[in-house]
């Protein structure tokens, strides 16, 4: 049984409480966790406020900073492998799937590094004589970022990066479903040198962990991932202290593809898209929209590639899907897929639980085509994906927009004028185009409509932890007049 703790103000200690972390390959518990409640919240973030006002962190330079974000990059790499263990172990992310993604996390880091020192302000050219007027960008203030289990280290990097290339101070929520990794990344932090209080991680329960953090008044900018529920509740939170938001919602990404595609590479992308990371993604592409008059042929390419997926121990590197995170999730998801089946789709492969202990569920397809089916509307954060057809490029924009999400979508055709006409009408924050589940620490990442606002990756995630001051300066010797002559 092992035992974590919680970083906060440069030390790490209990929480208030411990809870437990169930191994999702097993459905058992493995270790014990620090459970922060509204004490802990309340030191963690009077901890942040110090060390952004006063002391070594605010004297800084920027070039120092990317310094310390270099060495945590050089850290992440170098203890990746016992990362993706813990993560893997924590959430039942397989582990070919954690190793390469928290290797790549780095990168991330590296970006941000070499970017703080290049946030700059701009010189105005102002209608008024002996003035110059010039722009600074300075730190917003303590940054809450709440992370989700999944892909939390990624998804953490995003938030944590360009906060502290910002020259922002943090405190860090892992979910209480599998925050190992974070727990585990705060040594990691501390080992780089980090002054005591910049960045604090703790992880609790959302009313007395989220809701304490979300409300605290020393709480300038919230960067919450997670379902749009939650965030609801983020932002009437937010209204108590007036901090700013970014949300990186859910999705119901649709995945296009014409019938003049490469099916074959489609069909890879598709497995990818929805039955990668056991289809835990927010970006997961969970609407297939299938061109008529090749469907039975994708779809017969797509059964077979779905039942010679292994499922497996998630630390097995032969593993291709591992188990979802929580036990939870699977009876979410097997209600869906039943209430599906009851109102009309067919079920083309999977859609019941695997053999043997654990929260396994088969990789799973649904032909939903003019059925009213749920599995269409909602989010299912599983390995099952729905199907529908359509017979015109328009009846195509139009399914790809019949949802309230709009974070990811794919296309696939080899008509370059057509792809770029579908790029305009899809109502989503990330276009792929013959391509899916690409990221880059250089590319923005976020989503329209009930799947959130606010950028996370590229310059512009960094400028959203920035205020703008305007500076003026009368260049005049002048005594300033009299304000009551007029002239």
């Amino acid at each position: 049984m092992q035992s974590f703790e919680q970083y906060i103000d440069g030390a790490f200690e209990d929480g208030s409480a411990r809870f437990a972390s169930i191994d999702p390959a097993t459905g058992k518990v493995w270790a014990t966790m620090p459970e922060a409640r509204g004490t802990d919240v309340d030191r963690a973030v009077k901890a942040a406020e110090q060390a952004l006002w006063h002391g070594v962190w605010p004297a800084m330079t920027a070039t120092a900073r990317g310094k310390l974000l270099y060495r945590l990059a050089d850290l992440v790499q170098a203890n990746a492998p016992k990362l993706a263990e813990l993560e893997t172990r924590d959430t039942g992310k397989i582990i070919r799937e954690t190793s390469a993604q928290i290797a790549y996390v780095a990168d991330y880091y590296r970006y941000y590094a070499g970017l703080a020192d290049k946030i700059e302000g701009s010189t105005l050219s102002i209608d008024k004589a002996d003035m110059d007027v010039w722009t600074r960008r300075e730190p917003i203030g303590v940054v809450a970022a709440i992370v989700p289990w999944n892909s939390q280290l990624f998804l953490a990097a995003v938030k944590i990066g360009p906060a502290l290339a910002a020259g922002c101070t943090l405190v860090v929520k892992a979910s209480e479903d599998g925050p190992a990794p974070l727990l585990e990344f705060a040594r990691l932090v501390h080992e780089a040198g980090f002054p005591k209080g910049v960045l604090n991680v703790i992880t609790g329960f959302g009313p007395t962990c989220g809701g304490a953090l979300t409300r605290h008044p020393g709480v300038a900018h919230i960067a919450f991932t997670g379902g749009p529920g939650t965030a609801a509740q983020v932002v009437r939170n937010s209204a108590e202290n007036l901090a700013s938001t970014s949300l990186e919602l859910g999705g119901k990404s649709p995945f296009i593809v014409f019938a003049d595609a490469d099916l074959e590479s489609a069909a890879n992308a598709q497995v990818a898209g929805i039955f990668a990371a056991t289809g835990q993604s927010c970006v997961a592409g969970s609407r297939l929209i299938i061109e008529a008059s090749v469907k039975e042929q994708f779809l017969s390419l797509l059964k077979t590639k779905a039942e010679a997926i292994r499922i497996g121990a998630p630390l097995d590197r032969a593993t291709e899907v591992g188990p979802l995170c929580t036990g939870r999730q699977r009876e979410h998801i097997a209600r869906v897929v039943a209430a599906s089946i009851s109102a009309g789709a067919k079920l083309i492969t999977g859609g019941r639980a695997a053999e043997g202990e654990g929260f396994y569920y088969q990789p799973t397809i649904l032909d939903c085509d003019g059925v009213n089916s749920p599995s269409i509307e909602t989010e299912l954060f599983g390995p099952v994906l729905s199907v529908v057809s359509f017979t015109s490029e328009d009846e195509a924009a139009t399914l790809a927009n019949a949802t309230p999400y709009g974070l990811a979508s794919g296309v696939f055709t080899q008509n370059l004028t057509r792809a770029h006409r579908m790029i305009k009408r899809i109502r989503a924050g990330i276009v792929w185009v013959n391509t899916y589940r690409a990221v880059s620490p250089i590319a923005p990442f976020g989503g329209y409509g009930q799947s959130g606002h606010g950028r996370e990756g590229g310059l512009a995630a960094a400028l959203d932890y920035t205020r703008t001051k305007t500076v003026w300066l009368r260049t005049s010797d002048d005594p300033f007049p009299d304000p009551f002559v007029m002239r």
